[in-house]
């Protein structure tokens, strides 16, 4: 009888390559939090330790695999810290960002889909000109959803010390959002890791996320999905379905949880308004 061939050892999966890569850089997987930097320098180490926290908390195989594979992102980085257009005043701030282009083209945008518009006010009861100002505002209407890999681009804020804290969900979530299917490692987005077509912070993308078009997935990336999910995501924020949204508004306080620059939040009410035919 042959005697039989010793079997070659089973590659690793990514969760446990993760963990045993997490243990040899002495991160301990189950205790300590994934220490922050402020520089490129300890980003693999960072992922390692990460990738345990990320484990915890629901990811599996495809999200670790896609934490392995990133890279830090120094666009980001720079964009992160010369947010200059934030720091204008109203005036300036609408006329950077086109204002009146994206009021003359939303006007037009709603004449020409008001079936589409009016169902979405009617299931999340938000109004068209909100809607059609966010989308405007974040990708001039789809035209630049941004060329940033979003896993990079999350997972390191996630790692930089700035604002680790907040963008941590957002980086957990990236990697849910890649185990569903809904984006790979390679999707691209802004500077900040945001999605699709009204840029959905990740962690927003997966809790307020739906499927706009009934394809049974939702796709950031697909217009209907993503103004769906916007609508919902402000639904959920306590949006009042035919109450006001400018400053001292009720639905005003919603907007701002879009946003949290008070510029931007302006400038959306004053759109919006113009967009619904309010001037």
């Amino acid at each position: 009888m042959q005697a039989a061939r010793p079997r070659a050892p089973r590659p690793l999966s990514p969760l446990a390559f993760a963990l045993s890569l997490a243990l040899a850089l002495g991160a301990a997987p189950a205790v300590r939090a994934a220490p922050c930097g402020n520089d490129g320098g300890g980003f693999n180490a960072w992922k390692a330790a990460f990738a345990s926290e990320a484990a915890r908390a629901g990811v599996g195989d495809r999200g670790l695999q896609a934490l392995a594979e990133a890279r830090y992102a120094t666009a980001t980085i720079s964009a992160d810290r010369n947010q200059k257009s934030f720091r204008y005043s109203l005036d300036k701030f609408m006329q950077v960002r086109g204002a009146a282009t994206i009021v003359a083209q939303g006007r037009q945008r709603r004449a020409q889909n008001a079936t589409f518009y009016n169902a979405l006010e009617s299931r999340y009861g938000v109004p068209a000109g909100v809607l059609i100002a966010i989308h405007g505002m974040e990708t001039g209407f789809g035209n630049f959803m941004g060329d940033s890999a979003v896993v990079s681009a999350i997972t390191t804020l996630a790692y930089d010390c700035r604002r680790s804290d907040f963008f941590t969900p957002h980086a957990i979530g990236a990697l849910k959002l890649v185990d569903r299917g809904a984006i790979t490692g390679a999707t691209r987005g802004a500077r900040h890791g945001e999605l699709g077509h009204t840029q959905f912070l990740p962690g927003n993308a997966l809790t307020y996320g739906v499927d706009g078009n009934g394809d049974g997935r939702v796709d950031f990336y697909n217009l209907t999905d993503a103004l769906a999910s916007t609508a919902n995501f402000l639904r959920q924020k306590g949006w009042r379905p035919g109450q006001g949204y400018q400053q001292g508004q009720p639905n005003f306080a919603v907007i701002q949880q879009w946003n949290a620059a008070t510029v931007y939040q302006q400038a959306i009410a004053i759109m919006a308004a113009k967009i619904d035919g309010g001037g």
